[in-house]
């Protein structure tokens, strides 16, 4: 199923419509980020597409392949031009043609017989409006296959454009989530520190009454320096991940203040749904990117065929030609030029054998790496599905024994306050709650970032419907030539 999508089929090497078309825009692919179900999130996200420069960037390289993509699509149409023009004559009348007619014994002197007379000089303006037009009929297809690889290669431009936006979100969310989990984590080794005070201050007063031992007030004390210790790099990994952050942002801080929350996306617990259809690897940016530079490769190896073939050239000009502008609206002064010229490669030294053997060796180049593009997404599809199912399974477990250390933490206090537990006791419980509290939010981290994972490996969303709106929207794939679908197959 995955081979028959990904490779297409090929319908014929003379259609047109197998290049890609202008887009007048740039679509919006389907919002999969909504789908963790976290408005601050959707802020963030929908901020960095405003500001991002790296988005810019990708943007600007797209507008460069589209005007590419005009230029050699002109190439096929012909080419016109207007022209007006003044040409002056003023010579001698001794010189140039008199001074041949006087060879011929038609000088002045043989004028004046007839009571003519010859000016001394020869002057002479002449006005002329046209136009001037160009065309060399493409017999053997080279423009347009020039135009169609174009016209690929700017569709694979689109492709990089959406695989710098699908990256940029993917870095976004993940920073995000960062910095959610760092907060909470803070929030944990400030419960810990608190705990393990107040735990070492009772051990050292029990001690202190005679009652204790002053290892266990070492042991307390080692444990509070290392939580007190923890909390100045929790501290730096946050600035560091909230400064990245203000980088994917475009430096707009402003979207920032007093949004983030302490707590991890609840969606991210929701079930991926069953059959995650391989339609949706189509949507993967490289993959389309690999397609549409295996689909430029081979019609560039085609227009560098028919170059070693004859071509047809034809040009003229047609317009108005007088000695006085009052009569360009004269139809007894139109002139026309035409010219036609069928020109054939003898001997360019290898330069055409060259070019052809270059072009089948990037050729060759491009449907390995399409073909690279397929493996890498089908196995980073399969390795995020494995690792999403396991991060759920690790997350439940850790879920059970939070829930369990809550409970024992609740027992404890409650036979503290009703003095049948030891304060001591409560204290432990309470330290083996935020524990399990601190284990749980890592795993639920984890699994957002896996469920992120899981997005990026399919190039966006995994429902049916998502799949459709997240296909690639800056115009249809062009389909693969017979002879380079066999290659890859074949690797």
């Amino acid at each position: 199923m995955l081979s028959a999508l990904t490779f297409g089929e090929w319908r014929g090497h003379d259609r047109d419509d197998l290049g890609v078309r202008e887009a007048a825009g740039f679509d919006a692919p389907y919002p999969w980020w909504e789908s963790f179900d976290d408005p601050v999130l959707n802020r963030v996200v929908e901020a960095a597409l405003e500001s991002n420069f790296d988005l810019a960037t990708a943007v600007a390289r797209v507008e460069q392949a589209r005007a590419r993509a005009r230029i050699a699509t002109a190439a096929r149409l012909p080419a016109m031009q207007a022209s007006l023009g003044a040409v002056g004559f003023d010579a001698p009348t001794n010189a140039g043609l008199g001074a041949q007619l006087e060879e011929l014994g038609l000088g002045p002197d043989a004028f004046a017989a007839f009571d003519v007379s010859l000016p001394d000089r020869l002057d002479q303006t002449t006005y002329s409006a046209g136009a001037d037009v160009a065309y060399e009929v493409d017999f053997w297809g080279r423009d347009r296959n020039a135009a169609l690889s174009a016209g690929a290669q700017r569709e694979a431009h689109h492709a990089d454009y959406r695989a710098v936006r699908m990256g940029m979100i993917a870095q976004t969310v993940a920073t995000y989530l960062e910095i959610v989990d760092l907060r909470r984590q803070r929030g944990f080794a400030g419960e810990t520190v608190d705990i393990l005070r107040e735990w070492t201050s009772l051990e050292r007063d029990r001690y202190d009454r005679g009652v204790g031992d002053i290892r266990d007030v070492y042991a307390l004390r080692r444990s509070l320096a290392d939580a007190e210790a923890s909390l100045p790099g929790v501290d730096e990994r946050l600035a560091d991940a909230q400064g990245r952050l203000k980088v994917l942002l475009g430096g707009q801080e402003h979207v920032l203040v007093g949004t983030l929350p302490d707590a991890m996306p609840t969606s991210t617990m929701q079930p991926v749904p069953t059959g995650v259809p391989a339609e949706a690897l189509a949507q993967r940016p490289d993959v389309a990117a690999a397609r549409q530079r295996l689909a430029a490769a081979h019609y560039a190896l085609g227009a560098r065929r028919a170059a070693l073939l004859p071509s047809l050239s034809l040009s003229g000009s047609i317009g108005l030609q007088s000695l006085d502008t009052a009569d360009w609206f004269d139809p007894d002064q139109w002139f026309r030029n035409l010219s036609s010229n069928l020109l054939a490669p003898v001997f360019q030294g290898g330069r055409l054998r060259g070019d052809v053997a270059l072009a089948e060796a990037a050729l060759d180049e491009a449907a390995a790496t399409y073909g690279h593009a397929v493996a890498k997404a089908t196995a980073e599809v399969e390795t995020a599905l494995v690792a999403l199912a396991s991060t759920r399974h690790r997350a439940a477990l850790l879920a059970t024994f939070a829930e369990e250390a809550r409970a024992e933490a609740t027992l404890q206090e409650q036979r503290y306050t009703s003095g049948v537990g030891g304060y001591v006791a409560f204290l432990a419980a309470s330290q083996m709650n935020v524990g399990a509290k601190a284990a749980r939010a890592a795993a639920e981290r984890d699994l957002a970032y896996a469920r992120l994972a899981l997005h990026r490996a399919l190039g966006g969303a995994w429902s049916s419907d998502a799949v459709g709106l997240n296909s690639p929207g800056y115009g249809e794939v062009a389909a693969l030539p017979g002879s380079a679908v066999d290659r890859v197959q074949g690797e």
